[in-house]
């Protein structure tokens, strides 16, 4: 089919895989540019145990290499290209990907977004191994321990809320003497008598062995007085935000102030015809693997009827 398509996915977690399975068996051919995460987010997550019709749980990796292969199947085309640059001012859209050009009838975006991570290089090693970004699919692992929430948004207060359900107590770090989190959900993380707060405080390391025990403790300090110190713990969340990858299509689609692609109501229809966004990109309530496929599906439904209507 050369580089003309009916219809190019730009990412490739459980949203995009999706949507290229549907398109697939559609025969709409669709090619899927991995980009430099393929698989996505889940592909840094160790067990997946909440997506369904796995009751033994699934690797992150394993399952988003599942759902590649399932596309693939029905004639879906993936590429681990990044694409660099796109133009959707008119049809047919042009993606460019490194010196190469390509031209589609539709384009669904499922970039995702990324979680804010502080930087640190244990941070990354231990990803998966005690450290996460994510209470709603990890919490459950932490059941009778001791973790730790880094933040004071609101996404904080509900990730620590929530982790009292599973473990022993919750402390939250965050690095001021005030939350920026709205009242209500203040209230119900400090009236929650497993939850504590341990103010002012940053943290500079964290202390663990990937492939022995995982994460048992952080380095701190108290950026009032300077003081370093370290804290037991089994398990640590990330709860300083998300960052939606939108970047290269900023000016070309309606966003939020944030800049998650703004779509219709009940619909992944974008602010231009014919572009559908899918997943984290769109999605700033549930971020999940399985809410992400069904917008997958909905965008590949959308953009064949999309493609019917101009045939």
């Amino acid at each position: 089919m050369g580089n003309k398509r009916k219809v190019i996915i730009i990412g490739s977690g459980p949203a995009g895989l999706t949507a290229a399975l549907y398109c697939a068996r559609a025969n709409l051919e669709p090619l899927v540019f991995e980009g430099i995460q393929p698989g996505g987010q889940l592909t840094i997550t160790t067990d997946v145990e909440n997506y369904p019709g796995f009751p033994d749980g699934i690797m992150g990796p394993e399952l988003m290499d599942l759902f590649r292969k399932q596309a693939q199947r029905f004639g879906a085309e993936t590429k681990f290209n990044h694409v660099d640059e796109v133009d959707f001012s008119k049809r047919p859209f042009k993606i460019s990907s490194g010196t190469e050009d390509f031209i589609s009838d539709t384009v669904i975006i499922s970039t995702g977004a990324s979680a804010k991570l502080l930087g640190l290089d244990t941070e990354s090693k231990l990803m998966g191994h005690g450290v996460s970004a994510c209470a709603t699919c990890d919490g459950f692992f932490f059941k009778d321990k001791k973790v730790l929430v880094v933040g004071g948004g609101d996404s904080a207060m509900e990730e620590a809320t929530f982790l009292t359900k599973f473990a022993s107590s919750v402390s939250i770090i965050h690095r001021r003497d005030e939350f920026r989190a709205s009242k209500i959900m203040q209230e119900r993380a400090l009236n929650n008598p497993k939850i504590d707060v341990i103010w002012n405080t940053a943290v500079l390391d964290m202390i663990g062995d990937p492939k022995n025990s995982g994460l048992t403790g952080v380095r701190i300090q108290n950026l009032i007085t300077g003081t370093n110190s370290e804290i037991d713990c089994d398990g640590l969340f990330l709860a300083i935000g998300h960052k939606p990858n939108s970047d290269i299509f900023v000016n070309k689609l309606d966003m939020d102030n944030k800049g998650y692609i703004i779509t219709q109501p009940d619909s992944t229809q974008t602010s231009v015809k014919g572009i559908f966004a899918a997943g984290d990109i769109q999605d700033t309530v549930y971020r999940q693997a399985v809410t992400a496929a069904g917008s997958g599906c909905m965008a590949a439904i959308e953009a064949e009827r999309y493609i019917e209507s101009y045939s």
